[in-house]
């Protein structure tokens, strides 16, 4: 099978110089479907990889004078330029704690960066490189509307190589991960496009050169088994960089999965949402343990505002939130129930 395509492309222009007769059909529909997807894949990335960066850091160790040069050791990553400005997004491990840090551009072009903004949390973290003239960037999509199967493609810098691209597949939605923080990050895109270290921080595309998602993790050992943070997810913690610089987070003290409702349960309780955030854990001396909110609940909204998932549960528990009584609608067996919760902020 491995060697299929190669035995196409050679029968293909063998039969090109015969006589018609010898043309068949489906050779033709098969290359023609292959070349269908090569335009794709070079299409949408034609559309990105002048916006991603190698990033190199150095990190002081420890005991050692801050300043560059024989104390500091050295780890690289990718990102990618969002705005024509100069501002990047890339994974918090891959800059966190460091002392300096330089973007190369595709073009070759050097800059030094500042970090604006870190967010252990999402694993994400926006720098900011400074140019006189507008810089290549990419276009944000909507991670809510993918969908198991599409095309994945994933663009970065593995082991320092820069400007590689790996493609595959969505392989699973709404997956959670563990960051180097210990909190978890939810909403997370699974995906067979392959992933290296120094992948971490590069843009995970669709079809249409759409970012949608941000490159994360791999599980060692796994066969195509690789993780992306949504890019819905990212686009929430940029914008609290820009406002606090720093994510600011109301807590409840749960942990959550998505559940879909059947539409059985959505008429019953004259529910918008087609799924909701099934409670699995509860923190104990939380705001929710307090607050009445039970294992096996259900949370539908808060404040009115409809939770259909993991992560429009952490957007609507927002800075906004913290300290003050909320309601939380929750479904409960046969039951919708009502209960108010004051969340705190997160700790750091």
């Amino acid at each position: 099978m491995g060697s299929r395509p190669r035995f196409i492309d050679d029968l293909s222009s063998a039969v090109s110089d015969a006589p018609g007769p010898q043309s068949t059909e489906p050779l033709s529909d098969d290359t023609a479907l292959l070349d269908a997807y090569s335009r794709t894949v070079i299409g949408a990335l034609e559309r990105v990889q002048q916006a991603v960066a190698f990033i190199a850091v150095e990190r002081r160790l420890p005991g050692e004078p801050s300043g560059h040069g024989r104390g500091a050791r050295g780890g690289t990553g990718s990102g990618f330029l969002f705005t024509p400005d100069g501002y990047l997004l890339t994974n918090s491990h891959v800059v966190h704690g460091a002392t300096h840090i330089q973007v190369t551009l595709a073009d070759g072009a050097k800059f030094d960066a500042d970090l604006v903004g870190d967010d252990p949390g999402s694993d994400l973290a926006v720098l900011r490189i400074g140019s006189p003239e507008p810089l290549p960037h990419v276009e944000l999509g909507e991670s809510s509307k993918l969908r198991v199967g599409q095309i994945a493609i994933a663009v970065g810098n593995p082991l320092g190589l820069q400007q590689t691209v790996t493609t595959g597949v969505v392989s699973a939605l709404g997956r959670s991960l563990r960051s180097n923080s210990g909190r978890m990050i939810y909403d997370v895109i699974q995906t067979d496009a392959a992933l290296n270290p120094g992948n971490s921080g590069g843009p995970l595309i669709n079809s249409a050169g759409q970012v949608i998602g941000v490159n994360t993790a791999i599980i060692p050992g796994a066969q195509a088994i690789c993780f992306a943070t949504a890019i819905d997810t990212a686009k929430w913690v940029i914008m609290q960089i820009f406002a606090y610089g720093r994510v600011r987070r109301a807590y409840i003290g749960v942990a959550g999965t998505t559940m879909p409702l059947s539409r059985r349960m959505q008429r019953y309780f004259g529910l918008s949402a087609q799924s909701g955030v099934h409670v699995m854990e509860i923190v104990k001396g939380s705001p929710a343990a307090l607050g009445g909110l039970r294992t096996d609940d259900t949370i539908v909204a808060i404040d009115s505002q409809p939770v259909q998932d993991v992560d429009s549960l952490q957007r609507t528990l927002d800075a906004s939130r913290i300290d003050r009584p909320v309601s939380v609608t929750v479904l409960r067996g046969a039951q919708r129930v009502e209960l108010t919760l004051t969340p705190v902020e997160q700790a750091g």
